[in-house]
């Protein structure tokens, strides 16, 4: 091995991701399944009384930011952690500026 890559595996901060990462993993799995429950009441909301629910719409919206964050930080395009660490976000969802387009 190189020096360069034992320092990185010695270095304590990648082990504290690496833990973190592990938190996020099931995190967000319940958060895939929640989505999906408030996709189905979102149908059943329109398809029974032909509007939209309020409510759902906004915990939709920051719940999709929730996932969009998650997966940010997973994939190392984010050093922001997000819930249960973190906040839980509200409204459209806010990039690292480190992020190329």
């Amino acid at each position: 091995m190189t020096t360069e890559t034992e320092n990185t595996i010695n270095e304590r901060t990648i082990w504290n991701r690496g833990l973190y990462m592990l938190i996020f993993i099931p995190c967000l799995g319940v958060a895939k399944f929640v989505a999906f429950v408030v996709i189905v009441f979102q149908f059943l909301s329109v398809l029974f009384t032909g509007s939209t629910n309020q409510k759902l719409l906004l915990f939709g919206q920051s719940l999709s930011t929730y996932i969009y964050q998650g997966m940010l930080f997973l994939t190392f395009n984010s050093e922001t952690h997000p819930y249960p660490i973190g906040d839980w976000p509200e409204g459209e969802p806010k990039t690292d500026k480190n992020i190329s387009n």
